[in-house]
């Protein structure tokens, strides 16, 4: 293990651990385990906190995306475009639903989907697009939704960004326990504009089904816990001083002067920093003085997901997403979350510091 961690998950529930047990012996107690109170009362707060009609709890961030799908009823023969600079579960979503994903390029210093390429790469069999609010940076939505196709916000890493989950019909979250807003296992979230929406994703994720008599659709069996609901309820209380500190932390790396060593990801007010990730051509050097120095560190979605193994089929090869591509190898994530000590974040850049000399050497 790290001397640091890359996310010091602990460190953020530290205080409410006495509140936590509480929440968790009262749903204990009450014998009252799928589908209960709390997950209905977090529905509602997660609805009024979003800004959308309503709000339905499921398993897992994936769950989330194939059940949108699933109620859109987009399949075999339809197309949905997304990135391919994002996790693996965006396009086995769409692929799970037997549609065919079609990668578009990211912007080169956003990182998310690039409207212009999206454009380009829209057919009569288009049937959505699946933007990414990447590590924590909304989206181009409005551009996107100019382009007039449904759009299914991807927001497992953006929970409490600004601007999202009002202009898709749905947007998907993860409560994975590395998320901003995260619970103390698996759970996921559909956030829904159109309550018609809503209501199907809600019998989907129930097999298909208002009650156990009647079954309207195939459906899932994808239900939030009542244990983690319980839990969620009150982290959410905290998603925005949380994602305050994150937003602190990130700015003071560009104070220490880690932006004269690497490229930092580029600010905006609604950017909620889910990960701190910077490039560099002398990435793989860069982490492993990090590594060695005992300081957590990653890179990500290397190979993106148009050159993964499983994806072969779809025909992409290297080269046909260049930004993606430069993205992908150069891309590397440094400490970053709630509460991160400055003694630390001076740790990663003197670490960082000595490398790059070493490398100018």
């Amino acid at each position: 293990m790290p001397n640091v961690p890359l996310v010091d998950v602990r460190a953020q529930y530290a205080s409410l651990r006495e509140e936590i047990g509480r929440r968790i012996a009262e749903v204990v107690e009450s014998g009252n385990f799928i589908l209960g109170p709390n997950v209905e009362a977090f529905e509602h707060e997660a609805a009024d906190y979003l800004g959308v009609p309503e709000t339905v709890g499921v398993a897992n961030g994936t769950d989330a995306l194939v059940l949108v799908l699933d109620a859109l009823e987009i399949g075999p023969g339809d197309e949905v475009i997304c990135p391919s600079f994002t996790f693996f579960a965006t396009a086995e979503s769409i692929v799970r639903r037997g549609a065919t994903p079609v990668f578009a390029d990211v912007d080169a210093q956003m990182l998310n989907l690039d409207a212009e390429d999206v454009a380009a790469r829209i057919t009569p069999r288009t049937k959505a697009i699946v933007p990414v609010h990447l590590f924590g940076r909304p989206a181009a939505l409005a551009e996107l939704a100019e382009l007039g196709l449904p759009l299914v916000e991807d927001a497992a890493q953006a929970f409490g960004a600004a601007g999202i989950a009002t202009t898709g019909v749905a947007s998907t979250f993860s409560f994975f326990p590395t998320k901003n807003l995260f619970c103390l296992g698996d759970g996921g979230l559909v956030a829904c504009t159109e309550p018609e929406l809503a209501e199907r994703i809600r019998m989907l994720r129930f097999h298909g089904s208002e009650a156990k008599t009647t079954f309207e659709f195939v459906g899932y069996n994808s239900r939030l816990d009542e244990l983690q609901a319980a839990v969620l309820r009150l982290f959410l209380t905290k998603l925005d001083e949380w994602n305050a500190a994150r937003r602190e932390a990130a700015a003071r790396y560009g104070e220490l002067g880690l932006g004269e060593l690497c490229e930092l990801p580029a600010d905006e007010p609604g950017h909620v920093y889910h990960l701190f990730v910077c490039r560099s051509p002398e990435r793989d050097r860069l982490r492993a003085a990090l590594t060695e120095a005992g300081i957590g560190n990653a890179q990500y979605y290397l190979p993106p997901l148009h050159l993964q193994p499983a994806l072969r089929f779809l025909g992409y090869g290297e080269g046909d997403l260049p930004e993606t591509e430069r993205a992908a190898a150069e891309n590397f994530a440094v400490p970053l979350w709630a509460g991160i000590g400055a003694d630390v974040q001076e740790q990663v850049v003197e670490t960082i510091r000595r490398a790059a000399r070493v490398g100018v050497a």
